[in-house]
Formats: structure tokens, C-alpha cells, sequence
């Protein structure tokens, strides 16, 4: 069974990203769970530690030993780092507040913005018909967000922002994917993740910009303190969720094909939907809905898209997307 799946690399990567989906899942919805009683940065700096000691424990017998961390670049590694820290803060400042289908729904803008980018950075070119999918992608984000109504919440821009963070992370990914280890990219991401939040804590971590009146802010700014001996099970699973998941993503995009392993990140939002229900009795209306199956349709068909048009190219002719 395992000598198929290594020999090939589609299937391997399709369920890399499925388990790598399921962890983020437990891990946002979780995170959302203690976002009333506990620092953002706290969890953080709990959640890194426990999946570095995962990734060393585990993970790291299964993938060659040490030399599976050794790198020549550090600094593009760091800045990974940097873009998951930033996607992630942003994300879970935005779920404590809202109901979780909606910045998940939300945050799933990110394959526009990796278009986008994609043209700034990349020199590609998006075609009248990809244009048209992000058109109607973005028009999916303002229902959901509903500015200007009296529904309309700051924190949605949240996971906008985290959208942004997670389209630079894609964009250093595909540059270095090639030559790093899925480990690599894993445990230099949970030592960036400690190094910002454990300095997040010697800044904040006092409580003395807390009590703003805002779940966002507060979650941001509330001072540390022990967890209690119950919530010990759920800081465990987040920790477990983040090393695995980060190590399945990355396993995922390294080894299969970018829209191969895409559409499947897409099964976050059903599950968004289901932990809301079942963990914070969040049933989002027909407005929603509709917003979020914008964003989702959008989504696969700039995947699907991107799919058909990779393999109608041939080598001698330029890069280009329509």
C-alpha cells in the first residue's frame, strides 16, 4: 500500500492535502474555541512548541533524519515564515469574532489574489475568463462582508488580509518547493511562529492594552495566564493539527500538481460550516450562503481553468492564462 502511493504522486499528494485540510480544520475551529479566554500569541507559542516537538518526534525519523533540515535558504525560508505568522494572526483575529464559514468563506479569496499576483510578480497573463471568475469571486466577498449594513463587521477584513499573507506564502512556495524538503518548509515555519509570538508575549502579554471591547482586539492583547488543566487536551490537538497539517500541505504542493492539490483545500468549507454548527451553533443565512458558494465556484473554476490551460501548453510556447 505504501510502495503504491509513493509511486504515485498525485494520489500521495491528494491525500496529503485532505489530512492537511482536516488538521487546519480541528486547528481554526479550536483556536476559535479558546479565543475568549486566552492571548492569540499564548496559543501560538503553545501550538508551535507541541508541533516542533511533533515534526522532531515523528516526523523527522520518516523523513531522513537532520538532513532533511539542512538549507541554503534560510532567509526564504524565515520569510515563509513571516507570510504564515501574518496569514495566520490575521485569520484567527477575524474567526474570533465572526462565525467560522464566514472567514473561512472569506479567506478563500486567496486564489484571486494569487492570480493577481501572478501577474505583478510572475509576468503571466490572466485571460478574460479568469478575470471574470475573480470578478465573481470578489463579488462572493462583499455579500458575505454586506458593508454598509448594520451586519457588516470590521473583523471581516481579517481574512482578507490573511488572504494576502497566504497568496505571498503560495507565491515563495512555488519558488522553492523544488529544491526543499516538506520538513524544511514545516519546521522553519513552527520556529517563526515561536520566535514572533514568544516576543509578542514579552510585548503584550501583561494585559495592559486589553479590555478594549473587542473579541478581536482583546484576543490580541489579553495578558497570559496558565491554561486551565482541561483546556491542556484542546492546546494538545491544536499543536498536533498545526505540525501535521503544515507538514501535509507542504508534502501536497511539493509532490503534485498546484491544481491537482488546490480544489481539495476547498473541503475547509463545508467543514467550516460543520463545526460552526455543531461547536458554536452558528447557522449562516441565505445571504451567506449565496456568498459563499460565489466564492467557492469562483475558486474551482480559476483551478479547473488554470488545469485545462497547463495542459493544452507546450514547452516552446510562453506562459500564459486565460
Amino acid at each position: 500500500m505504501i510502495k503504491s502511493l509513493t509511486d504515485n504522486p498525485t494520489l500521495l499528494g491528494t491525500l496529503s492535502a485532505l489530512v492537511a485540510v482536516f488538521c487546519f480544520s480541528i486547528n481554526d475551529m479550536a483556536i476559535k474555541f479558546l479565543s475568549g479566554d486566552y492571548a492569540l500569541h499564548q496559543v501560538v507559542l503553545i501550538r508551535a512548541i507541541i508541533g516542533l516537538i511533533v515534526l522532531l518526534a515523528v516526523l523527522l525519523p520518516l523523513s531522513g533524519g537532520f538532513a532533511a533540515l539542512r538549507t541554503r535558504r534560510l532567509s526564504l525560508h524565515l520569510a515563509r515564515g513571516a507570510c504564515v505568522v501574518f496569514a495566520n494572526m490575521s485569520f484567527f483575529l477575524g474567526i474570533a469574532t465572526l462565525p467560522l464559514a464566514e472567514g473561512v468563506a472569506i479567506f478563500f479569496v486567496a486564489p484571486m489574489v494569487i492570480a493577481v499576483f501572478s501577474v505583478v510578480f510572475l509576468k503571466e497573463r490572466v485571460g478574460p475568463r479568469r478575470w471574470a471568475a475573480i470578478a465573481t469571486g470578489l463579488l462572493g466577498v462583499v455579500i458575505v462582508l454586506r458593508p454598509g449594513t448594520e451586519v457588516f463587521q470590521f473583523a471581516s477584513l481579517y481574512p482578507v488580509a490573511a488572504a494576502f499573507g497566504y497568496a505571498s506564502l503560495h507565491m515563495l512556495t512555488r519558488y522553492i518547493g523544488r529544491t526543499e524538503s516538506a520538513l524544511a518548509m514545516s519546521f522553519y515555519i513552527q520556529l517563526t511562529f515561536i520566535m514572533v509570538s514568544a516576543g509578542m508575549g514579552l510585548l503584550f502579554g501583561d494585559g495592559r492594552f486589553a479590555d478594549t471591547g473587542d473579541a478581536s482586539l482583546d484576543f490580541l492583547f489579553r495578558n497570559w495566564v496558565v491554561p486551565d488543566s482541561g483546556d491542556w487536551g484542546v492546546l494538545v490537538a491544536i499543536g498536533v493539527a498545526s505540525a501535521f497539517g503544515g507538514f501535509g500541505i507542504s508534502q501536497a504542493y511539493r509532490i503534485a500538481e498546484a491544481a491537482v492539490v488546490a480544489p481539495f483545500e476547498y473541503v475547509a468549507i463545508p467543514l467550516s460550516v460543520l463545526w460552526g454548527i455543531l461547536v458554536f451553533n452558528e447557522w449562516p443565512d441565505g445571504v451567506a450562503l449565496a456568498g459563499i458558494a460565489l466564492i467557492t465556484g469562483s475558486g474551482l473554476y480559476m483551478i479547473w481553468r488554470e488545469s485545462r490551460l497547463r495542459s493544452a501548453r507546450v514547452p516552446d510556447t510562453p506562459r500564459y492564462r486565460r
